[in-house]
């Protein structure tokens, strides 16, 4: 059976740093591409890239919003790496402040502060950056399973954790040590080193005044109950105290 991993990078979530890694790994065979159309449509295309790359074993792409394609004959390992939320806003504020591009945040981080830059985004319907980013991306992983976003994105992250790689920003080595496991079998030579690419800011809830902490906390509940989901998750793996199940989707 062929193997591929297929890295869902979220933004500003050590991505280029697990992209780097990969890249090393698999000079050559690592591949990238964004899709315009998130949703059930989505899946198809995602298993055409896939098929369509024979020679390819590393997929990444930051707009992976639909359930996972299964292709017969080839298993899909799936890396995810979820981060503190408010650490997440502070750190895409910061290097889209600085990144030379004229899209709607860049412009928005260049032409504000950091509070004026959150509000900003906030005030804009349908814009995710500063609401719950990353419990939006998981459930759209999971659009099958019942329940509301919250619980999709839960469902997805229980999945992902079985099946794949869940890792959290916060250890990000303890996140490539479980991908080294998983791929060894099939990779006996996968290796990697510690490694931060691409890190626009270090301990950037430092910069977080009390009160635009307590907005982001507030704007951000989902994704705090997600993130204490997958810490749960990744404790009970680490201390042998279960398996993990698969959450039905």
């Amino acid at each position: 059976m062929r193997q591929v991993i297929l890295h869902n990078h979220l933004f500003k979530n050590a991505g280029t740093s697990v992209d780097h890694i990969l890249r090393q790994n698999f000079q050559g065979r690592w591949v990238t591409r964004e899709f315009s159309n998130p949703g059930p449509g989505q899946t198809a295309e995602i298993a055409n890239w896939i098929t369509k790359n024979t020679d390819a074993i590393a997929f990444s792409s930051h707009t992976i919003q639909s359930v996972l394609p299964i292709i017969p004959d080839v298993r899909v390992i799936q890396i995810v790496m979820l981060r503190d939320p408010v650490d997440r806003i502070a750190s895409a504020y910061r290097f889209e402040k600085t990144q030379e591009s004229n899209s709607r945040g860049a412009q928005l981080a260049r032409q504000n502060g950091f509070a004026g830059y959150v509000h900003a985004r906030l005030n804009i319907k349908g814009d995710r950056q500063c609401r719950n980013f990353q419990t939006s991306r998981l459930a759209a992983l999971a659009f099958t399973h019942p329940g509301n976003e919250l619980s999709r994105a839960k469902a997805a992250a229980s999945l992902i954790a079985r099946d794949g790689v869940l890792g959290l920003v916060s250890d990000f080595d303890a996140a490539m040590r479980r991908l080294t496991a998983v791929l060894r079998p099939g990779f006996p030579a996968f290796d990697w080193h510690p490694v931060i690419i691409n890190a626009s800011a270090q301990n950037t809830a430092q910069a977080v005044s009390p009160d635009m902490r307590k907005l982001l906390e507030e704007t951000n509940r989902d994704d705090f109950a997600l993130l204490r989901h997958a810490q749960a998750i990744l404790c009970q793996a680490s201390t042998g105290a279960g398996v993990i199940q698969r959450s039905g989707m």
